[in-house]
C-alpha cells in the first residue's frame, strides 16, 4: 500500500502570495497528560526572551480523534522535535475543547500564557478566534478551515471537495451493491465541500448508484455515527465515506462489528483527513486480520501547522494571508489504500483532470 506524504507546500504557496501582496508522524507520548487548560494558566511560568512557543486549541474530539485534531497535533509535535522544543509552556502545547462553549476560554488561556502563535483547529472556532485577534493585536493567530481577518492572522483553507471527488470515484469503482453512504459530522461549509465532492465523484462514474447522505450533528458523537452506519450497512450499503471527526470512529466501530459477526460481509470505510488504515483493522474469529479501510482522503493540516510555526519563529509570519491548498499544490490527496487497479487508474485520471482544470468540483451540495 502506498502512503502519500505531504511536502512543505506552504513555503511555495506563501512565496507566491507574499509576492502578490508586495506588488499592490507523531510520537507515542501521552498527550492527555499535562496539556489541559488547567495546566497552562500560570502567567509566572510563561517563556520569555528568545523562546518561541505555539499552542493549538482543538475542536471537539481532542488530539487523539484519529482525524482532524490529531493531524494538527502531529504537525506541531514534528515542529517541536525538529526545533528541540518540549511540550509545555516554553515549546508547544494543546488545549482541548470538550464543548463549543470552551473555545473563548481556551483561546484566552493561550493568549494569557504568551504563546507566540495560537492555532484554532476547525471552522467552529472562527468567531472566537476573530474576536481574540481583534482584541489582541500583539498576538498572532492561525485558523484552519475558515477565515479570520487582521494583520496578526493567517487562515488556511483546503480543497476538501477535490479529494472527496477522488474518494467518490474510488467508491463507485469498488461497490458491488451499487449502494454507497456518506456520513458527515456537523453541517457547515467545510463538510459541504466533502459531501459535494464525494457525491459528484460517485455520480461521474455511475449516476444510477444509490447514494445516501446522513449527518451526525456533531464531531464528537461516535455512538450516533455507529447507529447511522448500522442502518446503512443493514440496508445493503457496502461503502461509507465518513467526514465526521471523532464521530467517524463510530463508523469504523460498526464496520468492525459487522465483519466480526459475519466475515463474509464485504464492506468498506473511507477514511478522512489522515491515513486511517489502522482504524479499519479487525481480528476475525479465526485469528486473521481483515482491513476495512478502502482508502483515505488526506489533508495537510499537520503540515500547515508545522510550516506556519516555522515561518513565525523566523519572523516571517504570513500576516493577513488566506492560503488555499488544493490537489495541485499537494494540500489534499487520496491514498492508494486497497484500491484495485481499475479503481486506482480512474482515480489518478480524475486527479489529473482536476489539476488541469478539466473537472471543476463543486463546493456545495446540489439541493433537491
Amino acid at each position: 500500500m502506498k502512503k502519500q506524504k505531504f511536502a512543505p507546500f506552504l513555503t511555495l504557496s506563501l512565496g507566491a502570495s507574499l509576492l502578490l501582496a508586495a506588488c499592490g508522524g507523531a510520537d507515542t507520548a501521552d498527550t492527555d497528560s499535562g496539556s489541559q487548560p488547567s495546566d497552562v494558566t500560570s502567567s509566572e511560568e510563561v517563556a520569555t526572551g528568545d523562546d518561541f512557543s505555539v499552542v493549538m486549541v482543538t475542536d471537539i474530539g481532542g488530539v487523539d480523534d484519529k482525524s482532524f485534531n490529531q493531524s494538527a497535533w502531529e504537525g506541531l509535535k514534528e515542529w517541536g522535535s525538529e526545533n528541540n522544543k518540549e511540550e509545555g509552556l516554553e515549546g508547544f502545547n494543546y488545549i482541548q475543547s470538550n464543548d463549543d462553549s470552551e473555545f473563548v476560554t481556551n483561546i484566552n488561556t493561550g493568549i494569557n500564557n504568551n504563546f507566540d502563535v495560537v492555532f484554532g483547529i476547525g471552522y467552529k472556532l472562527q468567531s472566537a478566534m476573530q474576536d481574540a485577534a481583534t482584541n489582541n493585536p500583539d498576538s498572532h493567530f492561525a485558523i484552519i478551515d475558515d477565515v479570520i481577518e487582521g494583520e496578526n492572522t493567517v487562515s488556511v483553507l483546503f480543497a476538501d471537495n477535490e479529494a472527496a471527488f477522488l474518494a467518490g470515484v474510488a467508491a463507485a469503482h469498488t461497490t458491488k451493491t451499487n449502494k454507497i453512504g456518506f456520513v458527515g459530522g456537523a453541517e457547515g461549509a467545510v463538510i459541504d465541500r466533502f459531501e459535494a465532492g464525494f457525491v459528484e465523484g460517485v455520480m461521474s462514474v455511475n449516476p444510477d448508484i444509490d447514494l445516501k447522505v446522513e449527518y451526525v450533528g456533531s464531531f464528537g458523537d461516535a455512538s450516533k455515527a455507529k447507529t447511522i452506519a448500522n442502518g446503512m450497512y443493514s440496508s445493503g450499503i457496502d461503502i461509507i465515506y465518513q467526514a465526521a471527526g471523532d464521530s467517524g470512529n463510530g463508523v469504523f466501530s460498526e464496520a468492525r462489528d459487522v465483519v466480526t459477526s459475519d466475515s463474509e460481509k464485504e464492506i468498506w470505510v473511507i477514511g478522512v483527513d489522515r491515513d486511517q488504515t489502522e482504524e479499519g483493522k479487525v481480528e476475525l474469529k479465526d485469528g486473521s486480520i481483515r482491513e476495512l479501510t478502502l482508502t483515505s482522503t488526506l489533508k495537510g493540516v499537520g503540515t500547515a501547522a508545522h510550516d506556519i510555526a516555522n515561518l513565525a519563529m523566523k519572523g516571517e509570519f504570513p500576516a493577513g494571508e488566506v492560503l488555499r491548498l488544493s490537489l495541485k499544490d499537494g494540500g489534499v490527496s487520496l491514498t492508494d489504500g486497497l484500491l484495485e487497479a481499475e479503481a486506482l487508474k480512474a482515480v489518478r485520471e480524475a486527479e489529473e483532470q482536476i489539476i488541469n482544470g478539466d473537472i471543476v468540483v463543486s463546493e456545495t451540495p446540489e439541493k433537491e
